[in-house]
């Protein structure tokens, strides 16, 4: 069904909340940064992460007195400064351990008994700020703890040292306010009236004039930070619900996951904090979605893709041709890894897919024809199958130069991406007129896809190869990498065989894990020596939490959201109580640990795609707003679950925005659609209806009630009158699948560890009555 409305414009205060007529509806005010502030107590010790969104980045714990982990502290362009400070009042020591901290998603705030500390970095300036307050006493003093600083010196109220590592830089300490200091003991001290300290880092020239700077203009360059993350998730991307949690949690995550979106190597996304704070082509393309397409951030996107493009490896006789680097930073750049490169070209199609430039294809096309035709010559086979070494799969642990999860020389995700890669490329070449290329990458990926479904699965018992090995046999290792490749098979009941199994053997409450228990190489501590290696468990039990948006999302799109939002609810309690404060963690253990009620998290403490897989999906499965504005449609596919109830929400789409309400009762189900600043045509996908076409022009706002037995859609101009007033039946064959599926899903639960004695890398210990 297609409906085409003529332009109007609306105004928010009409938004409708049913068929009828009805009064205006007050919805609640957006969270800021201020509504969504941590209190952390003492013995939770958090941890906590800032960036200047440039290439410097402070970790702290929030309790922690001379917190000195290599990677903690202020640390810039992957050289640390220092690891952690402490602060005097009367030369008496602030001590952590009992005082009230609160973290904000641009300050932390400590409240001691005889003064309050404000911890802040600056967007873009190599400074810090440690505002003190509320001193009851004369004099405040700061130590620095590192051991790479030296050559102490004190002119005027300026105490410089130079670094170890970094030739021609110094660093600058002073109050903030210009008042005298004196320096003893490792200690700076000034008269109270200096109301806390600015540290900076440079030339001389550079140093002294931050602080200068910062003096003068320091109240804007917060005002402007803090302005900055208000805007992300109360203008951008702001969502109430009657979840607090919710709310709270997309908040947090939405603001962590921008801050690691900086410009160290021009622009790029951080893998993680505190000791991947580098650019990773495969982890940075996975996180792209829900980095900066779901928040709006196109400009951002772009210039990543743009940026990264010229890292490619474009050597005539190299043997990684065509390549998007694995990993580029400081020292060097590598290309070790197969699939970076087709999730590179991917997300140049959701970019133009978001944001409708269709312009950027003609600039980058040049690097997707490298990337595509280099792989056709040199590494696929007869079938179309994109060949690879042991490690160059997102598995790619080595020790000793020995692969801890080989997955040569064909991986199902492997092939998944691969032919994702070559449709984009068929797209981009029929842009650019140059049907040579697009008839030459069509018959691969359709000869791919024709025999992947024969060589990978098996229907009886339901199965997915993980790989195949060089000799064409079957790896037949449970791993979540199969989850991604459900758009290579067209057997229905084997993915949702799959899908269940995998919930069940891999799903645990708090993440995915990368092997079944039931594998004789499945380890299920990541970091316990006395066991193991902590490599021998990386790919092989350890969980990751960036698979959880796959497990997610196939669970979902067989109409499965109350399975799959009880994942969903524990990844945001961790991002509000477990762990750093407003992020999810790269791993954890599969098993808990004695006594324990939830797994150990290990691995970085704010990974990227992480945070950036549990944005994606809220925002393009849970709320279901897929945009593909290469053909001027916006997919909307609801499928919240029933805990939630009520919702605002808005997302930036093209050069506009959608804005939509929700509201469950008894009775029925409503929700309503505003368009502002863009047309396009909605594709509605709610559960046992047909798919429908609504032409919306700007301003227009859509209204779908549902009811048990009808949807019906309304249209309705600035003024109320009514422009379309259309009623869709339910689909009887829709109702008999749902039927099927809540049948097969009944009762599924996550997967239930199994007794450590009963696991072959951990029984001999249990024999010889080791304990954990």
């Amino acid at each position: 069904m297609k409906i085409n409305m003529f332009k109007v414009s609306v105004p928010l205060s009409l938004l409708l909340i049913s068929c009828s007529s009805a009064p205006e509806k007050q919805h609640p005010s957006p969270l800021n940064t201020d509504h969504i502030a941590i209190e952390v107590q003492a013995d939770e010790n958090r941890e906590y992460s800032y960036t200047d969104k440039k290439a410097g980045y402070y970790y702290g714990k929030t309790h922690e007195n001379n917190f000195g982990e290599w990677f903690a502290g202020w640390n810039i362009a992957k050289k640390r400064i220092f690891s952690d400070y402490n602060l005097y009042v009367d030369n008496q020591f602030l001590d952590r351990k009992d005082t009230k901290v609160t973290v904000y998603p641009e300050k932390i705030v400590r409240e001691f008994k005889n003064a309050t500390e404000t911890f802040r970095m600056l967007d873009n300036q190599e400074l810090l700020y440690i505002d003190i307050d509320q001193i009851k006493g004369d004099s405040i003093g700061i130590r620095l703890q590192s051991t790479l600083l030296e050559n102490a010196n004190v002119k005027g109220n300026v105490l410089s040292f130079s670094h170890k590592e970094i030739p021609g830089q110094v660093i600058y300490v002073s109050p903030y306010k210009n008042t005298g200091i004196t320096y003893s003991n490792d200690i700076l001290k000034s008269a109270a009236t200096g109301e806390g300290f600015l540290i900076t880092i440079g030339t001389p020239e550079k140093a002294a004039r931050l602080i200068s700077d910062f003096r003068r203009d320091g109240a804007t360059w917060i005002s402007n930070r803090q302005q900055r993350m208000n805007d992300l998730i109360t203008v951008s991307n702001p969502t109430r619900s009657n979840s607090d949690s919710l709310d709270k949690a997309l908040a947090w995550l939405l603001l962590t996951t921008d801050e690691l979106v900086t410009e160290q190597q021009g622009k790029g996304i951080y893998a993680g904090l505190p000791w991947f704070n580098e650019y990773w082509g495969r982890d940075m393309f996975i996180s792209m979605p829900g980095a900066t397409l779901v928040s709006g951030q196109f400009d951002v996107t772009k210039e990543i893709l743009r940026d990264f493009s010229r890292f490619q490896d474009t050597v005539a006789n190299s043997p990684t041709k065509g390549r998007i680097p694995n990993r580029a930073n400081l020292e060097g750049i590598l290309y070790n890894t197969t699939d970076g490169t087709p999730r590179f070209v991917m997300q140049i199609l959701d970019y133009v897919k978001y944001s409708g430039d269709t312009s950027f294809i003609r600039e980058i096309y040049p690097a997707v024809v490298l990337s595509i035709d280099a792989a056709l010559e040199s590494h696929t086979d007869e079938k179309g199958y994109l060949l690879h070494a042991d490690a160059d799969t997102w598995m790619d642990v080595k020790r000793e130069g020995i692969p801890g999860s080989p997955r040569g020389n064909r991986a199902n995700d492997i092939q998944a991406l691969w032919e994702q890669q070559l449709r984009a490329g068929v797209y981009f070449a029929e842009v650019m007129k140059d049907r040579e290329h697009a008839q030459r990458w069509e018959e691969v990926a359709t000869r791919l896809k024709r025999n992947f479904e024969k060589d990978f699965t098996t229907a009886n018992p339901a199965f997915i190869a993980d790989h195949l090995n060089a000799d064409g046999s079957q790896d037949h290792q449970f791993r979540p990498n199969q989850l991604y490749t459900y758009e290579l098979i067209n057997n229905n009941a084997l993915k949702m065989e799959i899908t269940k199994k995998a919930w069940e053997e891999l799903v645990y409450p708090w993440g995915v894990s990368s092997l079944s228990q039931s594998d004789e190489d499945f380890h299920p501590l990541h970091e316990n020596w006395h066991y193991y290696h902590k490599d021998d468990a990386y790919h092989n039990g350890t969980v990751w939490l960036w698979n959880n948006g796959h497990a997610m999302q196939r669970m979902i799109e067989f109409n499965q959201q109350e399975i799959a939002w009880n994942l969903f609810k524990n990844m945001n309690r961790q991002a509000l109580v477990e762990g750093a404060v407003g992020s999810l963690s790269e791993n954890a253990d599969a098993h808990l640990r004695e006594g324990a009620k939830w797994a150990k998290r290990s691995g970085t403490f704010l990974q990227a795609w992480s945070n950036a897989e549990q944005l994606r999906i809220w925002y393009q499965y849970f709320l279901g707003v897929r945009p593909d504005l290469i053909k001027n449609e916006i997919v909307l596919e609801p499928k919240l679950p029933l805990e939630i109830t009520s919702l605002n929400w808005k997302e930036k789409i093209g050069r506009g925005e959608i804005e939509g309400t929700f509201e469950r009762t008894e009775k029925k189900t409503v929700y309503t659609y505003l368009l502002r600043g863009v047309n396009a045509s909605l594709d509605l996908k709610f559960a046992l209806y047909p798919s429908t076409k609504v032409e919306m022009k700007e301003g227009n706002l859509l209204t779908v009630e549902v009811s048990s037995d009808k949807l019906n859609m309304k249209v309705t101009d600035p003024k109320g009158k009514i422009l379309l007033n259309e009623q869709v039946a339910v689909s009887e064959a829709l109702v008999k699948e749902m039927n099927k599926q809540n049948a097969f899903f009944k009762d599924t639960k996550f997967c239930t560890p199994v007794s450590l004695k009963n696991l072959k890398a951990t029984r001999v210990y249990h024999e010889n009555a080791l304990t954990y």
